[in-house]
């Protein structure tokens, strides 16, 4: 027997609950190292502005930019503290600062969705290749309404005129663990939050690394994915997520300097209250700029390279 829409409801509400409760107790484990961890970090860095960025975190300043406000408007986005947004306004803007955005340049993007950015880059005049998981390997974001299966999905907020959309952007099936050797040849290349669900740390790392085969040189790559906010030892490492800590990026970042591509970091989480406010599970979204995520404080991380 089916359950009605009272029992359903009723269920949801017990299971948030729940959840809810199980969140708290994690989160009064991990207060105390998020705020000290934090810490160390804001001594080590300056904070990061959306004017002009490098490898950094999302912060509360940058969402409540000028800057990100003109993403927002540019991108068809309503204004949220949400960090998903600030990814898309922070690749929008590395790509727009290092002249990537301009007819004749060409991009790949790796585990799209249904982001506006494929939309945004072809209305600037690029040619786009956009692609995403095999919807046999998509495990739950087509039932979660964020993958993309077909061409028309990338353009449903009307950003780029149809007849351009069309004849800019293509779109493949690509399994990012498994990048295929004929992608070549681009100016840049961009993923928001995904490479954290390819099974591993390494996974993660190996893929951003592969990205860069995919470039021309002096090419451009931008992904963001997961940093750990509480600390450097102990972290996520999920077949379905992982969460970054700085000495996996601090060591990514120097094995791509060693092959004379250039990064540079900045992991300033940020000094203002809402910088200091955690999302709790399951989530309100507004503001979610720091998020709990498996009992580790967690935001996003830019990375921008510049291949050799």
């Amino acid at each position: 027997m089916k359950a009605g829409p009272a029992l359903r409801t009723l269920k949801a509400t017990f299971e948030d609950g729940l959840t809810r409760a199980r969140a708290q107790v994690q989160w009064r484990r991990a207060r105390r190292a998020y705020a000290a961890y934090s810490e160390t970090l804001r001594a080590s860095y300056e904070a990061p502005t959306l004017d002009h960025v490098v490898s950094q975190l999302s912060t509360a300043a940058q969402l409540d930019s000028a800057r990100f406000l003109e993403w927002c408007e540019a991108l068809h986005l309503n204004f949220r503290h949400h960090r998903k947004w600030w990814e898309f306004a922070w690749i929008a803007q590395a790509l727009t600062q290092h002249g990537c955005l301009a007819p004749g340049r060409r991009g790949v993007g790796f585990g799209v969705g249904k982001e506006p950015l494929a939309s945004y880059f072809a209305k600037e005049g690029c040619s786009i290749l956009a692609t995403d998981a095999p919807l046999e390997q998509e495990k739950g974001w087509a039932t979660a309404n964020e993958h993309a299966s077909e061409l028309s999905a990338l353009n449903e907020r009307g950003i780029c005129d149809d007849a351009a959309f069309v004849e800019r952007v293509t779109f493949r099936p690509v399994d990012m663990n498994r990048v295929p050797t004929d992608i070549t040849g681009y100016d840049f290349c961009w993923s928001a939050c995904a490479f954290e669900h390819l099974g591993s740390l390494d996974h993660g790392l190996a893929f951003v690394e592969r990205s860069l085969d995919c470039l021309v040189p002096g090419g451009i790559a931008v992904h963001t994915t997961e940093f750990n906010l509480s600390s450097d030892d102990a972290t996520v490492e999920h077949p379905e997520i992982v969460v970054y800590r700085r000495r996996d990026i601090e060591a990514f970042a120097a094995r791509l300097r060693a092959k004379g591509h250039r990064i540079e970091l900045n992991l300033h989480p940020g000094d203002r209250e809402l910088d200091r406010y955690v999302d709790l599970p399951p989530y309100c979204q507004d503001p979610h700029v720091k998020l709990l995520l498996r009992g580790f404080v967690s935001t996003s991380i830019g990375l921008l390279v510049q291949k050799a």
